[in-house]
């Protein structure tokens, strides 16, 4: 899930991400979304407002990611001995990390999913050389081939690291 705004069009090419476009969500600029950015971008912010923000800004895009996670129709009894038609996810989800920035998004999900296990990966960026970026370390839960995974990592310009990191 992408949130762009008006300004961050110019810093992203969403056509350099190489993803499959029906795999790739942007997260439409509401007036919500517009303030936390307004705010995080003056530069009259204060450190703490700035954290508040940013964390809110990181649960906003980690909710929209679990909408995107597969559910089922079940169906609850109330306390009041009603019946609910209702969803549950899926079972066998786990967030990925990309080290360091990346961790900045666990906390907004760890608020989310409560005992979600979460995998690390750290991707040394390209030499002036050679611009071959490489995965350096990465530790994952077991079956991590079997579940479904949200990426996190709060910063894209090209879109090399994330497509180094899905590969």
């Amino acid at each position: 899930i992408i949130c762009k705004t008006d300004s961050s069009i110019k810093l992203l090419d969403l056509a350099n991400l190489k993803l499959n476009s029906n795999r790739l969500k942007v997260l439409k600029c509401n007036n919500q979304i517009k303030e936390l950015h307004t705010v995080l971008r003056d530069c009259e912010t204060s450190h703490s407002d700035f954290k508040f923000y940013s964390d809110r800004l990181i649960r906003l895009l980690v909710e929209e990611g679990l909408n995107e996670l597969p559910y089922n129709p079940t169906t609850v009894i109330t306390p009041s001995g009603c019946e609910y038609n209702g969803v549950k996810y899926i079972s066998g989800v786990c967030g990925v990390s990309i080290m360091r920035s990346g961790e900045a998004m666990e906390k907004g999900l760890r608020e989310c999913c409560r005992s979600i296990r979460i995998g690390k990966i750290l991707i040394q960026s390209g030499d002036e050389e050679t611009k071959k970026s490489s995965v350096i370390y990465a530790k994952f839960p077991k079956d991590v081939n079997t579940r479904k995974i949200l990426l996190m990592y709060p910063i894209i310009t090209s879109g090399s690291t994330i497509n180094l990191a899905i590969r």
